[in-house]
Protein backbone atom coordinates (compact mmCIF):
# COMPACT_ATOMS: atom_id res chain seq x y z
CA UNK A 1 0.00 0.00 0.00
CA UNK A 2 1.29 3.45 -0.88
CA UNK A 3 2.14 5.60 2.15
CA UNK A 4 0.70 9.07 2.58
CA UNK A 5 2.96 12.08 3.06
CA UNK A 6 2.26 11.92 6.80
CA UNK A 7 3.04 8.19 7.05
CA UNK A 8 6.40 8.12 5.30
CA UNK A 9 9.32 6.57 7.14
CA UNK A 10 11.97 9.09 6.21
CA UNK A 11 14.16 10.66 8.87
CA UNK A 12 14.56 14.41 8.60
CA UNK A 13 18.14 15.60 8.18
CA UNK A 14 19.33 19.03 7.14
CA UNK A 15 22.09 18.87 4.52
CA UNK A 16 24.82 21.53 4.42
CA UNK A 17 24.16 22.43 0.78
CA UNK A 18 23.56 25.86 -0.71
CA UNK A 19 22.21 25.79 -4.25
CA UNK A 20 23.26 28.80 -6.33
CA UNK A 21 21.35 29.21 -9.59
CA UNK A 22 23.21 31.26 -12.20
CA UNK A 23 20.48 33.10 -14.15
CA UNK A 24 17.93 30.27 -14.26
CA UNK A 25 14.83 32.12 -15.40
CA UNK A 26 12.18 29.51 -16.17
CA UNK A 27 9.44 29.55 -13.53
CA UNK A 28 8.71 25.80 -13.59
CA UNK A 29 12.44 25.06 -13.23
CA UNK A 30 12.65 27.43 -10.25
CA UNK A 31 9.67 25.71 -8.64
CA UNK A 32 11.11 22.27 -9.31
CA UNK A 33 14.44 23.28 -7.77
CA UNK A 34 12.64 24.51 -4.66
CA UNK A 35 10.73 21.25 -4.46
CA UNK A 36 13.99 19.30 -4.75
CA UNK A 37 15.62 21.54 -2.14
CA UNK A 38 12.78 20.67 0.22
CA UNK A 39 12.97 16.93 -0.60
CA UNK A 40 16.72 16.84 0.09
CA UNK A 41 16.38 19.33 3.00
CA UNK A 42 19.15 21.64 1.82
CA UNK A 43 20.28 24.70 3.72
CA UNK A 44 19.31 27.36 1.17
CA UNK A 45 18.65 28.25 -2.47
CA UNK A 46 19.86 31.44 -4.13
CA UNK A 47 18.22 32.36 -7.43
CA UNK A 48 20.81 34.80 -8.79
CA UNK A 49 20.24 37.25 -11.60
CA UNK A 50 17.98 40.03 -12.73
CA UNK A 51 14.36 39.46 -13.70
CA UNK A 52 14.11 36.06 -12.03
CA UNK A 53 10.38 35.18 -12.17
CA UNK A 54 9.69 34.40 -8.53
CA UNK A 55 5.93 34.29 -8.36
CA UNK A 56 2.75 32.32 -8.90
CA UNK A 57 4.01 30.02 -11.70
CA UNK A 58 7.06 29.11 -9.61
CA UNK A 59 4.88 28.46 -6.56
CA UNK A 60 2.53 26.24 -8.56
CA UNK A 61 5.41 23.92 -9.51
CA UNK A 62 7.05 24.06 -6.06
CA UNK A 63 3.82 22.76 -4.47
CA UNK A 64 4.28 24.97 -1.40
CA UNK A 65 7.98 24.10 -0.95
CA UNK A 66 8.74 27.83 -0.97
CA UNK A 67 7.22 27.86 2.52
CA UNK A 68 9.78 25.30 3.78
CA UNK A 69 12.96 26.33 1.96
CA UNK A 70 15.05 29.42 2.65
CA UNK A 71 15.60 31.17 -0.67
CA UNK A 72 16.72 34.57 -1.90
CA UNK A 73 17.25 36.49 -5.14
CA UNK A 74 20.69 38.18 -5.13
CA UNK A 75 21.80 40.00 -8.28
CA UNK A 76 25.09 38.22 -8.97
CA UNK A 77 25.91 34.52 -8.77
CA UNK A 78 29.61 35.38 -9.05
CA UNK A 79 29.43 37.64 -5.99
CA UNK A 80 27.54 34.98 -4.03
CA UNK A 81 30.05 32.27 -4.86
CA UNK A 82 33.04 34.48 -4.06
CA UNK A 83 31.69 34.73 -0.50
CA UNK A 84 32.37 30.99 -0.10
CA UNK A 85 35.76 30.86 -1.80
CA UNK A 86 37.85 30.83 1.38
CA UNK A 87 35.45 28.90 3.59
CA UNK A 88 34.83 25.28 4.47
CA UNK A 89 32.35 24.98 1.58
CA UNK A 90 33.35 22.93 -1.48
CA UNK A 91 32.20 24.83 -4.58
CA UNK A 92 30.83 22.36 -7.13
CA UNK A 93 29.76 23.51 -10.60
CA UNK A 94 27.43 21.17 -12.49
CA UNK A 95 28.48 21.69 -16.11
CA UNK A 96 29.91 19.66 -19.01
CA UNK A 97 33.36 21.07 -19.87
CA UNK A 98 36.69 19.82 -21.22
CA UNK A 99 37.90 19.22 -17.66
CA UNK A 100 34.70 18.18 -15.87
CA UNK A 101 34.55 14.86 -14.01
CA UNK A 102 31.58 12.48 -13.71
CA UNK A 103 29.55 13.27 -10.60
CA UNK A 104 29.82 9.62 -9.57
CA UNK A 105 33.61 10.11 -9.27
CA UNK A 106 33.67 13.17 -7.00
CA UNK A 107 34.58 12.52 -3.39
CA UNK A 108 33.13 14.36 -0.42
CA UNK A 109 33.75 13.97 3.28
CA UNK A 110 30.87 13.15 5.57
CA UNK A 111 28.74 16.26 6.07
CA UNK A 112 31.04 18.27 3.74
CA UNK A 113 29.45 21.70 3.22
CA UNK A 114 28.73 22.26 -0.47
CA UNK A 115 27.79 25.10 -2.77
CA UNK A 116 26.13 23.48 -5.78
CA UNK A 117 26.06 25.76 -8.82
CA UNK A 118 23.38 25.24 -11.48
CA UNK A 119 23.50 27.15 -14.76
CA UNK A 120 21.22 29.03 -17.10
CA UNK A 121 18.95 26.78 -19.18
CA UNK A 122 20.52 27.93 -22.47
CA UNK A 123 24.04 29.10 -21.65
CA UNK A 124 25.05 27.09 -18.59
CA UNK A 125 27.36 28.43 -15.88
CA UNK A 126 29.40 31.52 -16.69
CA UNK A 127 33.13 31.09 -17.41
CA UNK A 128 34.04 33.37 -14.47
CA UNK A 129 32.21 31.06 -12.07
CA UNK A 130 33.72 27.92 -13.58
CA UNK A 131 37.18 29.39 -13.02
CA UNK A 132 36.65 29.82 -9.27
CA UNK A 133 34.86 26.51 -8.68
CA UNK A 134 36.67 23.81 -6.69
CA UNK A 135 35.16 21.02 -8.78
CA UNK A 136 33.46 20.97 -12.17
CA UNK A 137 31.31 17.89 -12.56
CA UNK A 138 28.88 16.50 -15.08
CA UNK A 139 26.31 13.73 -15.33
CA UNK A 140 27.29 10.99 -17.75
CA UNK A 141 24.71 10.63 -20.53
CA UNK A 142 24.47 7.83 -23.04
CA UNK A 143 22.06 9.07 -25.71
CA UNK A 144 22.31 11.59 -28.51
CA UNK A 145 21.51 14.67 -26.43
CA UNK A 146 24.36 16.34 -24.58
CA UNK A 147 22.25 18.13 -21.97
CA UNK A 148 19.22 17.65 -19.77
CA UNK A 149 16.73 19.85 -17.98
CA UNK A 150 18.38 21.79 -15.15
CA UNK A 151 15.90 20.55 -12.54
CA UNK A 152 16.45 16.93 -13.62
CA UNK A 153 20.21 17.45 -13.41
CA UNK A 154 19.80 19.06 -9.98
CA UNK A 155 17.91 16.00 -8.74
CA UNK A 156 20.70 13.65 -9.82
CA UNK A 157 23.39 15.91 -8.33
CA UNK A 158 21.56 16.32 -5.01
CA UNK A 159 21.05 12.58 -4.77
CA UNK A 160 24.75 11.88 -5.31
CA UNK A 161 25.94 14.65 -2.97
CA UNK A 162 23.59 13.74 -0.11
CA UNK A 163 24.40 10.04 -0.55
CA UNK A 164 28.06 10.85 0.01
CA UNK A 165 27.31 13.21 2.91
CA UNK A 166 25.26 10.50 4.63
CA UNK A 167 27.37 7.40 3.98
CA UNK A 168 30.90 8.27 5.03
Amino acid sequence: MQLSHKDNRFTSKKHPIIIVCDNINNSPNLGSILRLADAFNVQEVRFCGENIPIGRRMQKTSRSSEKNVVFSNPDSALNEIQKFKNSNYKIIALEITNNSHPISKISLNSNQSVVLILGDENYGISEEILLISDVITHIDMFGNNSSMNVASAAAIALYEITKQQNNQ
